[in-house]
């Protein structure tokens, strides 16, 4: 409900995976009167070896689907998604679409002191050269070096995120822009963020890590003051909402492992429709 004192319909958070719950979590530390419907695309999940077009249309598809939840706002919490649909999905609807693209590279430009910045992300991400033209248009001086991680997705899907083949993974992953003498590494996708504790043991304590996740939501706090949207905090408790196109218990567990939701209280939801690509016989179609 909008009203001149703010606006208590949901936030809508999108994500190809359980990556997106970075973002879930740093809006929560920021904005805890606000609700959260967050759609985790896992029957899909991984967008980054998919062709572009394919990524535009399973985020019109799942941000249709939060649209007619009422929620009042979007974060798009996938950086593919943000790369590949965040033009055509910013026209598509009436309500604030936010990426998560620009809030990192506004992070990573005020973290580096050598202005030496790496982007690792997925192959469709650093294809895209969308951090590159972020940075840039900060910081034109600024070096960009970049890589694609296509195995990492996979592994945070899992809950793997330590181990001798973990590490083992990020080094042979890291190798080649390690040499680049970078000082700062954005974390070019939703999921790094958790294996950031791997990822450092390997990069060092010279670079410094940058997650979108908590610029993104300062973003979010800004738009909605200036907005006048806020939640009004009288409205009670909050109650967030969690979708998933796979496995309700894999996004319980998720939930559980990385934002220490109880498996047995939170709201899941799979939804089956209204997507129109999904998982049949252990396979994409």
């Amino acid at each position: 409900m909008q009203n001149s004192q703010g606006d208590d319909r949901p936030i809508g958070v999108f994500d190809s995976g359980v990556g997106g719950l970075t973002v879930v979590s740093a809006i929560r530390d920021l904005l805890p009167d606000e609700e959260i419907y967050y759609f985790g695309d896992t029957a899909r999940c991984p967008y980054g070896d998919r062709e572009p077009e394919e990524v535009r249309t399973f985020s019109r598809e799942v941000l249709d689907y939060l649209y007619d939840l009422d929620v009042k706002m979007f974060v798009v919490a996938c950086n593919t998604a943000t790369a590949t649909a965040l033009p055509l999905l910013k026209q598509r609807y009436d309500i604030p679409v936010l990426g998560v693209i620009e809030p990192g590279a506004r992070a990573a430009v005020l973290a580096t002191r050598t202005e030496r910045i790496g982007v690792i992300g997925t192959a469709v991400t650093i294809a895209s050269g969308a951090y590159e033209t972020a940075i840039h248009a900060i910081a034109p001086q600024a070096k960009v070096f970049s890589a694609a991680c296509p195995r990492f997705v996979p592994l945070v899907e899992r809950g793997v995120v330590a181990g001798a083949a973990v590490q083992a993974i990020i080094e042979d992953s890291l190798h080649d822009l390690l040499g680049q003498d970078i000082d700062t590494l954005i974390l070019g996708c939703t999921h790094y963020p958790l294996l950031s504790d791997a990822i450092a043991r390997v990069v060092g304590p010279s670079v410094r890590l940058i997650s979108s996740a908590h610029e993104t939501a300062r973003q979010v706090q800004r738009e909605l003051n200036q907005l006048g949207a806020l939640r009004n905090a009288e409205r009670g408790p909050v109650h967030h909402r969690f979708f998933t196109s796979g496995d309700g218990s894999r996004m319980r567990h998720a939930l559980h492992q990385w934002l220490n939701e109880s498996p047995k209280t939170v709201d899941v939801t799979s939804v089956q429709q209204p997507l129109s690509v999904l998982v049949k016989g252990g396979r994409m179609v």
